[in-house]
């Protein structure tokens, strides 16, 4: 299927590294020319491969944002889509207090709004695509985390909020509700712990397609969908390629 993505420049937030990386490799794939814009630079033999462009910033700085932004114009001209994606889950629980909580939010959440406010006329003139990374912690919980997970929840509340607004200007505003994915990141949580394979092997038992993790391939095939014109009437949807992790009932398989 050809989803018409050739030429068009898509900016990915945290794009040089796990899924973020996934997405960046599979727009490259289909011929878009994806920006990534992120804090560290990504392999610079990877960039190369990929014919991705990078462009440095420190998202939780509204300044630094501004200026990615007017760079990618600078660049590449028309902008055709935005991938919200990046953030990590920092552990910032009730015990950790308002300060804490407020830097989070600043980290997880507020970016993907300055990014759609600072882009809202590229995109109208392109009539692109938003894509917004969420979690499935946004809707089942985790404990010790309330920063992220509500970021994580914001995040499924603005897409549907400016699905509606975007709707006179033919921009879709979509969500993917990520579960379990095997990442650097994931990784590196898994050896934290005092046995990681075994935690690993624990998880993956509860996921009922294919008692496998989901890859960051499969996060970014539906982003890459999303983002064409072949997902064309979806808008305001919150998708979940999970092997059903999310929604299906635990028992099942036992």
């Amino acid at each position: 299927m050809d989803l018409h993505l050739q030429g068009k420049t898509v900016i990915v937030t945290g794009g040089g590294s796990g899924i973020g990386a996934g997405i960046t490799e599979v727009l490259a794939e289909e011929g878009a020319r994806p920006v990534v814009v992120a804090r560290r630079p990504p392999d610079a033999d990877w960039l190369a491969r990929m014919g991705a462009d990078f462009v440095q910033a420190e998202l939780s700085d509204d300044a630094a944002c501004r200026a990615a932004v007017e760079t990618v114009r600078a660049r590449h001209g028309a902008i055709h889509g935005l991938v919200n994606n990046a953030g990590a889950n920092d552990g910032v629980g009730l015990d950790k207090g308002p300060d804490a909580f407020r830097a989070s939010l600043n980290q997880n959440l507020v970016h993907y709004y300055t990014m759609v406010h600072l882009l809202r006329e590229d995109l109208r003139a392109t009539k692109g695509a938003i894509v917004n990374i969420s979690s499935k912690t946004a809707l089942t919980g985790q404990g010790g985390t309330s920063a992220y997970i509500a970021a994580k929840a914001a995040q499924l509340g603005l897409t549907r909020e400016w699905a509606v607004e975007f709707l006179p200007d033919g921009i879709r505003v979509n969500a993917i509700v990520v579960a379990e994915v095997m990442t650097p990141l994931y990784r590196r949580w898994l050896d934290t712990l005092p046995d990681g394979d075994a935690a690993l092997a624990e998880i993956t038992e509860r996921i009922p397609l294919g008692k496998r993790m989901t890859t960051a391939r499969e996060i970014a095939d539906t982003c890459a969908f999303l983002l064409s014109d072949r997902a064309s009437h979806t808008t305001g949807q919150w998708l979940f390629p999970d092997g059903g992790y999310t929604h299906l009932d635990r028992a099942i398989g036992r």
